[in-house]
């Protein structure tokens, strides 16, 4: 003998399965949003990295470019004075050379008279593409002794040293880094190589420039 339960019973359990479902579903859609949002972090935080991975590459290269440079032409590369060797240079964007000079481009009709003038070209075509690589860039290329600081950080102070003793030509970079995450003290400001000392940062690429041939002598 079988009994089966009233019609009304069996609609209320069906309510109130079909609503424990329903439940069930927000919670999973809810779930999902958490992950959904911690994704976009990751790729945020990883599209940030990939940018900062660039621009150092870029600033490595172009240090790299500019010590070739003056291992070329090291016959005025290796003056301490800046009136006499115009590679030293300390500079903000935008980046410009107090004398403009284009006398190694390809539309100029007259050559470079000598080493100043090549120095004086050479870096004028290479901070209009570092400044156009790396925003709010800055360079400082002197000689320096001590381009690390106590805590073994890059510094953009100069120390002077013995000549050709203590110290060496070295090329420094910076420039506008977003940050990927919130500073602990709320700060998310971009940190630039710009601003004041207050706000300033250590060069992000310190390359120091090794001896070369004069202008014009032969590689032995």
């Amino acid at each position: 003998m079988s009994f089966s339960r009233p019609l009304s019973s069996r609609r209320r359990g069906v309510a109130r399965a079909s609503g424990f479902t329903l439940v069930e579903v927000l919670v999973s859609i809810v779930v999902l949003s958490f992950g959904v949002l911690g994704l976009v972090g990751v790729q945020a935080f990883a599209l940030q990295s990939t940018r900062e991975a660039r621009l150092q590459a870029q600033a490595a290269n172009l240090a790299r470019e500019m010590s070739e440079m003056m291992r070329g032409n090291n016959q005025t590369a290796i003056k301490a004075d800046p009136g006499l060797n115009p590679y030293l240079v300390d500079l903000r964007s935008p980046l410009a050379p107090s004398t403009a000079d284009y006398c190694l481009d390809v539309s100029s009709s007259a050559a470079c008279p000598d080493g100043t003038a090549v120095a004086r070209s050479e870096l004028t075509d290479w901070l209009t593409r570092l400044d156009a690589a790396l925003p709010g860039a800055r360079v400082v290329i002197c000689f320096d002794s001590a381009p690390y600081d106590a805590r073994g950080l890059p510094q953009w102070k100069c120390t002077p040293g013995a000549p050709g003793i203590d110290a060496i030509a070295v090329i420094k970079v910076g420039w506008t880094r977003r940050p990927t995450r919130r500073a602990p003290d709320g700060d998310s400001a971009a940190a630039t190589a710009t601003a004041g000392v207050e706000r300033a940062t250590s060069p992000y690429v310190i390359f120091p420039v090794t001896g070369g041939n004069p202008l014009g002598a032969p590689a032995p």
